[in-house]
């Protein structure tokens, strides 16, 4: 932690409860352009997930089946 996030957290600590909130939303809000760069990577992500799963590089599975999988480890775990 840089000395100057420390100090900005020191100084945050003197907020009421109130303030530290709303500071906190604004602190967690990206810009349009973020927000743009974001939207653009997850759509270049989606897309190479859906060839993978077209091309059969990726082979879906159904989620019943994995629920039941998972289920059947943790009860054996539990033995």
């Amino acid at each position: 932690m840089t000395p100057k996030l420390a100090e900005y957290i020191a100084e945050g600590r003197s907020l009421s409860a109130d303030e530290r909130e709303l500071a906190a939303v604004a602190l967690q809000q990206i810009s349009a352009d973020e927000q743009a760069e974001v939207d653009t990577a997850w759509r270049s992500e989606l897309r190479r997930r859906i060839d993978d799963i077209e091309s059969g590089k990726i082979e879906l599975l159904d989620a019943d089946e994995v629920h039941a999988q998972i289920r059947a480890k943790l009860a054996a775990m539990r033995k």
